[in-house]
């Protein structure tokens, strides 16, 4: 296993996190055996940080039982996250922490996300909340390490977070489909200049870059004079990027397990060849041949008048074709719904500013109209109506 310091504090933490969302269930529930010895194995490869959350259904607890019963609490450094948009009075970050504590069976949090900020108008309500003086107490205390947060959203309400407060760390989508998409290359290298620690997350989007790729994609790789796996070329190209500090996968096999620290044990920064980094894009041509859109995610139609966030937008709709539907409409929702101010395609007025600044002259207008069609259904927006009164936006 490799370690990548954490430029604020300077400790060590294993390239490879173990993400703790995907366990195997029986019945809706977690099979607490399986997942013990999964995540002993990868503590015994080296893995040094778990990640979970409140929404994550029986995660924190199972993360709990696996720490109490291989007494391995000061091995490891434990992430999860507050539902940030379930807060509605400031006695409600208290509730939901000491909560989690208890589900943890811990005293303190390694590393603790504020979930799905998407953008600072939702940080600046937690703020109207007391969110500052809860975290200073919290970090006084030293049941706080580190504050943080995740993020689905574009490359602007990214690095305007990254402004809004001194954070430890921060967590982003990144992957070679998504390089310029959600915060993207640009948000990385934001964040890394301000020398806050960056966790990856769906780095093979969700197994979509593992099992969903068009039959032209393997080829290439087949192609390629060193063997490797779809999952093994997916990983590489993050690694191969000095800004990352974790790389998150949520293994549930004793297989993936191994496969991912083998991998995380061979990949260093600027580690692929010029020859394997043409790879990428000859794969990319593969999947982007299915793409409707080509918004290259500059942001130049940024701001709009009216809220819309256009580049993340089209990410979501192009992804809706390349990749899975569901999972795309699952993270417009999150990037449009799960913010202070919604930002979806509806929004549009037909005003035309952003197309007299497009470099691509993209018919941004009209291709909006298509993800309205494509996207803002009758559950969509059943899914917003409701979403007003769940998370108090």
């Amino acid at each position: 296993m490799q370690y990548r310091v954490n430029q604020k504090n300077k400790t060590k933490l294993s390239v490879l996190g173990y993400g703790c969302m995907r366990f195997t269930k029986n019945g809706g529930t977690i099979d607490q055996k399986k997942a013990n010895e999964e995540m002993k194995r990868a503590l015994d490869l080296g893995v040094n940080y778990f990640d979970t959350a409140y929404v994550y259904s029986g995660s924190e607890v199972c993360l709990g039982k696996f720490v109490k019963e291989y007494n391995c609490r000061n091995q490891i450094n434990v992430a999860t996250k507050l539902p940030q948009y379930k807060v509605t009075k400031p006695e409600e970050f208290e509730k939901y922490f000491s909560e989690e504590l208890e589900r943890l069976q811990m005293d303190y949090v390694d590393y603790y996300l504020m979930h799905m900020l998407n953008d600072v108008n939702s940080w600046n309500r937690l703020c109207e909340l007391g969110a500052l003086d809860w975290i200073k107490e919290k970090k006084a205390l030293g049941q706080i390490q580190n504050i943080g947060f995740s993020f689905h959203g574009g490359t602007k309400a990214f690095k305007e977070l990254i402004d809004a407060y001194d954070w430890d760390f921060c967590q982003i989508q990144f992957n070679y489909m998504d390089e310029h998409a959600q915060a993207g290359i640009e948000g990385l290298q934001y964040a890394n200049e301000k020398g806050i620690p960056v966790i990856i997350m769906e780095p093979l989007r969700g197994g979509r870059l593992v099992n969903g790729l068009p039959e032209g994609a393997y080829k290439e790789f087949e192609k390629m004079p060193v063997k490797r796996s779809a999952a093994d070329w997916g990983l590489r190209w993050i690694w191969n990027h000095k800004e990352v500090n974790v790389v998150l996968s949520g293994m549930n096999a004793i297989s993936q397990v191994e496969e991912n620290t083998r991998i995380a044990s061979e990949a260093t920064v600027d580690h692929l060849s010029k020859e394997e980094l043409a790879l990428y894009d000859r794969v990319l041509a593969e999947i982007n041949a299915k793409v409707k859109v080509g918004c290259t995610g500059c942001g130049y139609c940024q701001p709009c008048p009216k809220g819309v966030d256009i580049p993340n937008c089209f990410a979501s709709y192009n992804a809706s074709y390349t990749d899975n539907y569901i999972n795309a409409f699952r993270e417009y929702f999150m990037a449009t719904v799960l913010r202070q101010k919604k930002s979806g395609a509806s929004l549009c007025v037909e005003c035309g500013k952003c197309e007299k600044v497009c470099p691509q002259h993209l018919p941004i207008r009209q291709e909006l109209k298509n993800v309205k069609k494509r996207f803002e259904h009758p559950i969509y927006r059943i899914g917003a109506f409701f979403t007003k009164f769940l998370y108090k936006y």
